[in-house]
């Protein structure tokens, strides 16, 4: 099985649900009635505490699930480093842990539906439970989370303290926003211990919230407003990974494009910063970015997407293709704005992986409206297309709408598969050779998965001894799908990924767009490639010397 959607790249575990009633007898009712704009520092609950006499403190098993981004991803991941370094055991299923951390996703109903579920399977287990992400903070007055300990989406880093005191029978809630300078910070510290999913994969959270109003999402009620961390802190962190041996960078957010605008600084200039530090071998792949924000720098993304250590791949959600939908969303931009950016950057970089999404049956929608986006989709032919049924998320404006029809949502959705499936963006590939990533297995457990500069995903045979986590080789495509190409592998010893990277586009007619590319690393990989042609032939004569005499 391939993994086809970008953002969400970790599999989930399955859960077994048994029958029994939970068991709450030591659970306490908790009503927070909190100012959610104080800082923790400032907070001051009197808990109504039951003590424990044979509580042992990090001797106990715990199981983390996460929905969602990768942002939640990475803040399962921290939660974890922390747990661990305090003496916790990590496990990989319900039935062997104590307590379990469910870290949700309040984007679409399904997501929150699994979560709610999961609590009550988690309960039926008479296992402790606690909840963090968007929908605990959010909704944590909902009846469904009375009497459970909740993590704030900003409290990350009091984790320990909350499973203590949650397994000694307690429930504690900490869900206030960070402020710094009295303005709404990044949220917990970057420079906390990781468990990482996928050890050669490094997330960074580069802030938290956004400055849009979607009339439709509700993650700005969970994430708040905009809150970027300052770049040295940012680089700090991705230094730290390299050297833990990271080999790829997710750089995340809730919208990366509007990194900075309240700290004074942009993201082309703290990418410029990380561009820096990143190693030969390594690559850093940018997050979701809303039109608006990326249409302001795009010159200067172009350029960044043409380094060698960068992914040519963006995922800008579009949405919609009609103007009028746009503005019922408050998307803050038009369709002429993401043609734009589009177009551009194919000018510039042919290849370069454009992944967008489509919320099918917005109430304002006509079947007009939705021809347009039929139409967008069909002049563009997207490779990475997030086809999305519309859910009134309560609370949202949207919500209130009229709504369209559930059978008319279902059959534009149809429709919109059935136009996305209907091309294939790797078709005529055969044969065309590729340097690869190779960072993770694939669900079959029969190949590796790679990716390309254009974070195109490619598999390799498992089995091949040249092929291991981690490393580069280069591949001849020998078969392809929908959402992937196999390749054959044909070396593992390569020359720097810049000077592939160059010659491949030379070598397909495209020396256009390297005269786009920095001119000095290119030359400064001309003056080494000669160096070591004249060492080469020097080291000949004097063989050839030593030989003669």
């Amino acid at each position: 099985m391939v993994v086809e959607d970008i953002e969400d790249c970790f599999g989930q575990l399955e859960v077994e649900s048994l029958g029994r009633s939970p068991d709450r007898s030591f659970a306490i009712r908790y009503n927070p009635r909190r100012n959610k704009s104080d800082t923790v520092e400032n907070e001051s609950t009197d808990w109504n505490l039951i003590q424990n006499d044979c509580f042992l403190p990090g001797k106990h098993s715990i199981f983390v699930r996460s929905w969602g981004c990768t942002h939640n991803t990475s803040d399962s991941e921290y939660m974890m480093g922390l747990l661990a370094q305090s003496g916790y055991e990590i496990v990989d299923n319900i039935s062997k842990a104590d307590l379990c951390i469910l870290n949700s996703c309040t984007v679409k109903n399904p997501a929150e539906d699994q979560f709610r579920n999961e609590i009550q399977n988690v309960l039926n287990q008479n296992k402790k439970v606690i909840v963090s992400g968007c929908v605990s903070q959010s909704d944590y007055r909902a009846s469904y989370l009375e009497n459970i300990s909740i993590i704030g989406v900003h409290q990350i880093d009091k984790v320990v303290e909350i499973v203590e005191e949650t397994l000694k029978g307690n429930v504690v809630r900490y869900l206030s926003f960070r402020k710094q300078d009295n303005k709404k910070a990044g949220g917990a510290s970057l420079q906390m211990p990781k468990i990482r999913r996928n050890k050669l994969i490094e997330i960074i959270a580069i802030s938290t919230g956004c400055l849009n109003s979607c009339t439709y999402c509700k993650t700005k009620h969970a994430r708040g407003k905009l809150g970027s961390y300052s770049i040295d802190e940012i680089v700090s962190r991705a230094q730290t990974a390299f050297e833990e041996g990271c080999k790829e960078l997710w750089i995340t957010s809730e919208d990366t494009g509007a990194y900075g605008r309240d700290i004074g600084t942009n993201l082309p200039e703290l990418l410029n910063k990380i561009i820096k530090i990143i190693p030969e071998d390594c690559m850093m792949r940018i997050g979701m970015t809303n039109p608006p924000y990326i249409l302001n720098h795009l010159d200067e993304m172009i350029k960044i997407l043409l380094h060698p250590r960068v992914y040519a791949f963006l995922h800008i959600p579009v949405q919609s293709g009609c103007d009028e939908v746009l503005y019922d969303m408050k998307r803050e931009y038009c369709i002429e704005d993401f043609c734009v950016i589009v177009e551009k950057i194919r000018k510039h970089i042919p290849d370069c992986t454009i992944a967008t999404d489509i919320i099918c049956g917005f109430p304002s929608e006509t079947s007009d409206n939705f021809e347009l986006s039929l139409n967008l989709v069909r002049k563009y032919k997207f490779p990475i297309l997030f086809i999305n049924q519309f859910y009134p998320r309560p609370g949202t404006p949207a919500a209130k709408m009229k709504r369209v029809p559930t059978n008319e949502v279902k059959n534009r959705s149809k429709k919109m598969t059935d136009l996305f499936n209907s091309y294939c963006p790797y078709e005529n590939r055969n044969g065309q050779r590729y340097r690869i990533l190779i960072t993770e297995e694939s669900k079959d457990r029969k190949h590796l998965v790679g990716h390309n500069k254009f974070y195109e995903q490619i598999l390799v045979a498992k089995g091949d001894p040249r092929s291991r986590l981690g490393k580069w080789v280069e591949v001849k495509i020998i078969k392809t799908g929908k959402h992937y190409m196999i390749g054959e592998i044909l070396s593992s010893s390569l020359p720097p990924a810049s000077f592939l990277f160059a010659q491949s586009y030379l070598l397909n007619g495209n020396s256009n767009i390297i005269k786009t590319i920095t001119t000095k690393p290119i030359k400064t990989i001309g003056i080494v490639f000669i160096g070591c042609l004249v060492l080469y032939r020097l080291s000949r004569i004097v063989f050839n010397h030593q030989r003669l005499k």
